[in-house]
């Protein structure tokens, strides 16, 4: 008789988490019990135009540990069942509506042009259920902004943030829900499908890495005590944040943050506790700072579309680029002249991460000594990258390649930033020595 029942489902995308879940809280506040999904879009691990997988195994990896957390975390907090299925959610989430009669699908808004027809599609087969869509991947709430429309968002980060700064109050975390009826666990049990089933190869921990981090909303809490709280490192942030080597010169919450397994809401009240029983200074600060930026590339994205993914990028400059196999091979292979890019390079392949410092200057390499085209780099990203997030590749891609928001249009001399960023040139030999150690 159960499954005569009519459910309420929250469909998760980025939005990996159960503590400061909007869509959670939403759904919770109905009477309806609720029912989860998640699917593992075949689309996200084909092969691209520019010749990559969109996600490549270390993201991956990541992911499956995540959607396993969450999994967990849902039927343990909440008593809410999880379905992981490795299938298209446009046939999926239609088969199941069948079966538990949906009636409300709660969401986090997403509106790049492969998400969102995504979600047309799945409107198109499901005309009788509502979509309860919420902004919920930013620090500052679309509503909240001092701006009438996304049209207005300046082209220049500064304006935005001393705006926002100024004018908007960050919303507070939505507070764990209480728990459904355990007996609105349903019966259906899937579980979160291994590397091979997405055709990719298992991951390699190399010692090496700077990131050696597991997925999930879980690891994001342990990253945060560590990084906070048993450390103090945070208030070391702005000194430390252009290092090289290590888990520790810098936060690596992107990773959480990308794929939401942690909000930026919850870390900026994070910092703001460790402000009032710590220490207050330019590194608690600077945290911030780059949330905003993240938060700035998002707006960015929500006004200019898909100019993020066209050659002349947000600029109205015809620049002439270069198509060139050879040079491509060499840039991801880590072969070019320059020592300091072929070791990020290697980063990346060995890791699937690499340091802020490393990305501006292999992408102003790519783009601006080798004038290749700036999209192909940035293919490569979204394929590497552990804390791979569409908004804030694509827009730094733009911006270090000159057709972005950079109002100084800079170019990174390489050399001097190797001899700035890595003098005893510690980094370049840990990565070029040819030596691959694993756990």
């Amino acid at each position: 008789m159960r499954e005569k029942q009519t459910y309420n489902v929250i469909w998760f995308r980025n939005d990996l988490r159960v503590f400061d879940n909007y869509s959670i809280q939403k759904a919770c506040q109905e009477s309806r019990p609720i029912l989860a999904v998640y699917c593992f879009d075949p689309r996200h691990f084909e092969e691209t135009t520019f010749g990559f997988k969109k996600t490549e195994k270390f993201r991956a990896k990541f992911l499956l540990e995540s959607v396993q957390n969450l999994q967990k975390n849902l039927k343990e907090k909440l008593h809410i069942s999880l379905l992981v299925f490795n299938d298209y959610p446009e046939k999926i989430i239609p088969n199941l509506a069948e079966k538990y009669h949906f009636q409300k699908i709660f969401l986090q808004k997403e509106w790049t042009q492969e998400e969102a027809e995504v979600q047309q599609n799945l409107k198109y087969h499901l005309p009788e259920v509502d979509f309860i869509e919420t902004y919920d991947q930013f620090l500052f709430h679309p509503e909240d902004i001092p701006y009438e429309s996304f049209q207005n968002i300046p082209e220049i980060y500064t304006q935005f943030r001393k705006k926002t700064e100024y004018h908007v109050n960050v919303k507070p975390p939505a507070n764990l829900p209480q728990p459904q009826p355990e007996e609105y666990l349903v019966k259906h049990t899937t579980q979160v499908p291994p590397l091979k089933d997405l055709e990719l190869s298992e991951v390699e921990i190399d010692s090496r890495s700077a990131f050696p981090f597991r997925g999930g909303e879980d690891e994001a809490d342990k990253r945060i005590q560590h990084y906070f709280w048993d450390t103090c490192q945070l208030q070391h942030y702005k000194e430390t944040r252009n290092g090289l080597l290590g888990a520790d010169y810098s936060s690596k919450l992107s990773a959480w943050l990308a794929n939401g397994s942690i909000s930026a809401r919850k870390i900026y009240w994070e910092i703001k506790k460790f402000e009032k029983q710590i220490v207050k200074n330019d590194s608690t600060y600077w945290l911030i700072f780059e949330l905003i930026w993240r938060d700035y590339f998002k707006y960015i994205s929500l006004k200019h579309g898909n100019k993020l993914f066209q050659l002349n990028g947000i600029s109205t400059k015809n620049l002439d680029w270069n198509h060139d196999t050879e040079t491509l091979a060499k840039w991801v292979n880590g072969e070019t002249q320059e020592p300091f890019v072929n070791a990020n390079m290697k980063e990346i392949d060995a890791t699937g991460f690499m340091s802020n410092r490393g990305r501006q200057n292999v992408n102003s390499f790519w783009a601006k000594e080798l004038k290749q085209d700036w999209r192909v780099g940035a293919a490569y990203f979204e394929s590497m990258l552990i804390d791979y997030d569409v908004h804030s590749n694509w827009g730094n891609w733009m911006y270090n390649s000159g057709v972005g928001n950079d109002p100084r249009d800079r170019k990174f001399n390489i050399k001097s930033q190797a001899k700035r960023y890595d003098p005893n040139q510690k980094y370049q030999q840990t990565w070029l020595s040819g030596q691959k150690e694993l756990f």
